[in-house]
């Protein structure tokens, strides 16, 4: 099972406990021996400047949505895991709020936390998002993938 969603505006709210549960339902949980999970939060400070505020977009949800759903799609293959869950909001966030919620199940830990790493950095480089931050050292506008 894969789910592979791009929330916008908090228009449907999901926690990582929702996604964990949804995992566990599924039957293939009793091939299972390990959940990872990981929940991105806004930072609110970062060294010597505060964020107050963080917008976070992207120029077509349905086509990162797609793409999400490709690179989950690869790294189940290629580690083996059984299940995999990805929450991404988009929209305005304060410090603090979740931007960013996987979970994923395996076998084994090692290529459960593995595959965990691996979706991480790759939703991070790899995906079409705007970043826009305000804050103590003005306005700040950080792209990513695409």
């Amino acid at each position: 099972m894969i789910i592979a969603k791009i929330i916008s505006d908090y228009e449907e709210i999901i926690t990582l406990n929702d996604l964990t549960q949804q995992i566990k339902e599924n039957s293939s949980i009793n091939d299972c021996g390990a959940i990872f999970t990981f929940e991105g939060i806004v930072r609110g400070k970062d060294e010597a400047k505060t964020t107050d505020k963080l917008v976070l977009t992207t120029p077509d949800t349905q086509k990162t949505e797609k793409e999400l759903k490709k690179i989950l799609d690869q790294v189940q293959e290629k580690h083996g895991v059984k299940d995999i869950a990805v929450v991404h909001y988009l929209g305005q966030f304060k410090p603090g709020d979740p931007l960013f919620l996987v979970a994923v199940t395996g076998a084994h830990r090692h290529e459960t936390r593995t595959a965990l790493e691996e979706i991480i950095e790759r939703v991070k480089y790899e995906l079409d998002f705007k970043k826009e931050e305000e804050g103590s050292a003005g306005n700040k506008i950080i792209m990513s993938g695409g």
